[in-house]
């Protein structure tokens, strides 16, 4: 193929903001930042704030860490959506949620995403995709929120008015675990840097 010219209309896409996309390689790639922040909208117009996921991270992680601070787990939850894994989950999870709602599956998908259906495992195979990288702690962590539901994430699964979050609810449950990982890691990381520190003196 030869080679063609760069100009603005190859990294032209409906729906995207200028400067999401650039061409390479004879593709249209999107941009890390546009996919980031496509994700974090997805999130906010479902009503899902950091601040509400961050919540239950500070619950999880209060009883291990004296002096745990809001804002650090809202740091966490925030360095774990930064993620590529992490925004691709949830662009497809919610999407497909969205659609459930307007009735544009086909049946018999359409009827086990909109009922949420238990042996339909879809929507926790795709935010345990995102928790591997996170390691076990944050795979059993999951495990655990998706059976208690706490906070924003029993309130979204509880949601009522014709709205569906079958795979929203598990996609909260997904974040929340790895920063609540990533927390713990980082937490056990600097104990022992300062410790390390101490022995030299």
């Amino acid at each position: 193929m030869e080679d063609q010219s760069f100009s603005k209309s190859m990294t032209y896409a409906p729906g995207l903001p200028e400067g999401a996309t650039f061409y390479s390689a004879h593709k249209k790639r999107v941009t890390s930042e546009a996919v980031e922040r496509a994700a974090e909208k997805a999130l906010a117009e479902r009503g899902v704030r950091i601040d509400d996921i961050a919540e239950i991270v500070f619950d999880l992680q209060k009883p291990f860490m004296s002096g745990l601070t809001k804002a650090l787990c809202v740091e966490n939850v925030k360095a774990v959506l930064a993620k590529r894994e992490l925004q691709h989950a949830i662009l497809v999870g919610i999407e497909l949620d969205r659609f459930a709602e307007k009735k544009m599956l086909s049946e018999p998908l359409q009827s086990l995403v909109d009922q949420d259906e238990g042996l339909f495992g879809v929507d926790e195979t795709i935010a345990l995709g995102a928790v591997s990288s996170f390691g076990s702690i944050a795979a059993t962590t999951f495990g655990y929120l998706d059976k208690v539901k706490p906070k924003i994430i029993g309130k979204v699964d509880l949601a009522k008015g014709g709205r569906v979050n079958t795979f929203l609810d598990d996609l909260i449950a997904s974040i929340a675990a790895d920063a609540s990982s990533r927390l713990a890691h980082r937490v056990r990381d600097d104990e022992e840097k300062r410790a390390a520190q101490s022995h030299r003196k």
